[in-house]
């Protein structure tokens, strides 16, 4: 089963169209809600449990396939704010670009996201 989408596909895709322009500038709203489209587009096209992304305060997502995680701290976590994200998500920036800057903090066998993406470089 899909996971189940909060964030209106057309709403999420204006709001990333908007960081992709006004970056620093944007308003607090229009920034969650394209880093929390982009959450769920990354569950819905990678869908599994086995890696929780965070992007802090806006948002989380369990995706990529592998061993199911049920309680406590997943084993496979990333962590990142929502700039390192959406550039990730769009290309602008490579994993190994944010993980050697320490843009991201990544921990587990799995949490390696460099095959996933950028997740939308269309966007970009």
């Amino acid at each position: 089963m899909p996971p189940r989408r909060r964030i209106a596909v057309d709403a999420g895709q204006a709001a990333l169209r908007a960081w992709l322009e006004q970056r620093d500038r944007l308003d607090r709203a229009t920034t969650a809600t394209a880093v929390r489209y982009t959450l769920e587009e990354l569950a819905a096209t990678h869908p599994g449990r086995s890696v929780e992304v965070r992007v802090p305060p806006f948002g989380a997502a369990q995706a990529i396939t592998g061993p199911r995680h049920t309680r406590g701290t997943p084993p496979n976590v990333v962590e990142t704010d929502a700039q390192t994200w959406l550039a990730l998500v769009v290309g602008e920036l490579s994993w190994r670009e944010a993980s050697d800057a320490a843009r991201v903090r990544d921990s587990g066998i799995r949490a390696d996201l460099s095959d996933v993406l950028p997740l939308l470089p269309e966007s970009a």
